[in-house]
């Protein structure tokens, strides 16, 4: 291009002017990089970062329920059948996980959409003055944050991805491996992005869904704890990094008095009002009604929406995530006998049962997200053969909700989604206590997670009677040594945040992915016909792979992961 400028510049000047002459002179439609920063233009570059965190899709969405929960034994894919996204149905079961999924492909770019923006926008920020724009320092944080998020996704997605931050140019990407980074490096660069953010932003802001020090310190947490459990190449948990479990602890410490708990479970999941609530740490901030063709929705979630309500009926909590919200006599987990027998929803009151429950599984017969007009039926299914009669609630909202938008054939909302929320700062604080060996400081908070729970009956007294759960008691009820510590801590992550996006993401942090998902197939390939070819290969689908198309991009220079 700068060749035929010259060409057609010279020969269009006349003799009097030379070519050199002309070239000095600065063409009047070049813009410099310099001058597009400018306090408006830099604030431009933070808004496209932040608007990143909701540029996803119903196939690539950034709430991971795919892999966070279809792939786990939380829920089933659901939709018209097996072949309705394939490469969801794969995950579900375990098997054929290939390479050329584009599915995985676009999930990866556009995570590394978010970071680009992010990138550029701390570039933007470092080249002007903090008198120009008094505000450098705190939008500086936020960036960092936004970047480290999405460097999270990848990393819990796929382990080793590529590391790419502001000052890489563009002409060193293609020199960039995903192997340049050690695993504990990759983590330590996304938590130092959230220590960063905590000492950058103040504790709270104006603009409702800014990032604040509380949200650094949250995701620090969350960070902390997954690379506290130590990996080898093929994935299997070696060590348990008690220094890394006490920077968990103390980055909860600065969050513990500053938000509190809803005093009903359900209102975490309500929209309106109930958003950005007393428990909301961070969530991403969606809209309708804003001048724009549908709204800035969460098209993410759109098909969870259930078949008697528009489209499309996947994402299906499974039987196996009903059957342990049934308590005991004593109203505690049964650990070991939950899943012998199915909750039959036609004889609801034969169980005592966790009141989460109905407020994380649409159940027939009963009214759907609370509605006393919309009674849930079984006949709002698409595919009850395959996937049964159950229908995910958290990210669901009232039929009649000005925020229920329909946008043909799917019908998305506007109700924020949160991504972490105090319930999980505690139980993370919880689970690194217990691994430190203080389990019976673990113990209360535990049990103020159960105590919300008892009460958390607002919205549901009317319909449900079989609400039984009791706190853990020591010499009483349980005996509260770390292991049984442990597994108490783990129940509760698991029915705490059912339907959230992280069971999966749990159990191979754990290291126990490969034996709770095959004993999790061998009891659904007694009820379910898909399930016969299903099995969890350890050391291998721990983790998704490379997408081959950036394999082909980078020339071969990044790693496939182990197994594939």
């Amino acid at each position: 291009m700068k060749k035929i400028i010259y060409i057609f510049s010279c020969l269009a000047l006349t003799l009097t002017t030379s070519c050199e002459d002309f070239l000095d002179n600065t063409p009047k439609s070049v813009l410099f990089e310099e001058s597009l920063v400018t306090p408006e233009n830099v604030e431009g570059f933070i808004t496209s970062a932040y608007a990143a965190l909701g540029n996803d899709h119903y196939d690539t969405p950034f709430s991971l329920w795919p892999y966070g929960n279809v792939r786990s034994d939380d829920a089933y894919k659901g939709g018209s059948g097996t072949n309705d996204i394939q490469a969801f149905h794969f995950f579900e079961v375990s098997n054929n996980i290939r390479t050329d999924f584009g599915e995985l492909d676009r999930l990866w770019y556009n995570c590394y959409v978010g970071i680009s923006r992010a990138n550029k926008a701390i570039g933007a920020l470092n080249k002007i003055d903090d008198n120009d724009f008094p505000l450098k320092s705190t939008r500086l944080g936020e960036m960092h944050f936004v970047r480290a998020h999405f460097y999270f996704m990848l990393k819990v997605m796929f382990k080793h991805v590529p590391y790419v931050t502001e000052e890489t140019l563009p002409e060193e990407y293609n020199l960039i491996s995903n192997r340049d980074l050690s695993d504990n490096e990759l983590w330590e660069a996304i938590a130092s992005d959230f220590e960063y953010a905590a000492n950058h932003t103040p504790d709270s802001q104006a603009q409702v869904g800014r990032i604040n020090k509380y949200a650094a310190y949250a995701y620090l947490a969350k960070t902390r704890l997954y690379q506290a459990y130590e990996q080898d190449e093929n994935y299997n948990v070696t060590n348990i990094n008690q220094q890394t479990l006490q920077k968990v602890v103390d980055a909860t410490d600065e969050i513990l008095g500053a938000f509190s708990l809803e005093p009903d479970y359900a209102f975490n999941f309500l929209s309106g009002s109930y958003e950005n609530g007393p428990e909301s740490i961070f969530a991403i901030q969606y809209s309708d009604n804003d001048g724009t063709l549908y709204g800035r929705l969460n098209f993410g979630d759109v098909l969870s929406v259930p078949q008697g309500l528009g489209c499309c009926d996947f994402h299906k909590p499974s039987q196996n995530l009903v059957n342990a919200f049934k308590t005991n006599s004593d109203g505690l987990p049964m650990f070991d006998t939950y899943n012998d027998t199915d909750l039959d929803y036609h004889q609801l009151n034969n169980y005592d049962v966790d009141p989460r429950l109905y407020h994380t599984v649409a159940i027939p017969g009963l009214p759907f997200k609370y509605h006393p007009d919309y009674t849930y039926e079984e006949n709002w299914n698409r595919s009850p053969g395959t996937y049964f009669y159950y229908a995910s609630l958290k990210e669901n909202v009232q039929p009649d909700c000005e925020c229920f938008v329909n946008i043909d054939p799917f019908y998305g909302n506007s109700k924020n989604r949160i991504i972490i929320r105090y319930a999980d700062v505690l139980l993370m604080r919880a689970e690194a206590l217990i691994e430190l060996g203080k389990h019976n400081d673990a113990l209360p908070i535990i049990n103020e997670i159960r105590s919300r729970a008892s009460v958390s009956t607002t919205l549901t007294s009317s319909y449900t009677s079989n609400n039984f759960i009791k706190q853990y008691e020591d010499g009483v009820n349980c005996n509260w040594t770390q292991d049984f510590a442990r597994q108490a801590l783990r129940w509760e992550r698991r029915l705490e945040f059912a339907m959230e996006g992280s069971r999966f993401f749990d159990l191979v942090r754990w290291g126990i992915a490969s034996e709770t998902l095959n004993s999790f197939y061998a009891e659904e390939k007694t009820k379910i016909s898909y399930y016969l070819e299903a099995g969890f290969d350890k050391n291998k689908e721990e983790y998704c792979p490379i997408p081959l198309a950036q394999i082909n991009f980078s020339q071969g220079l990044y790693q496939q992961n182990t197994g594939y």
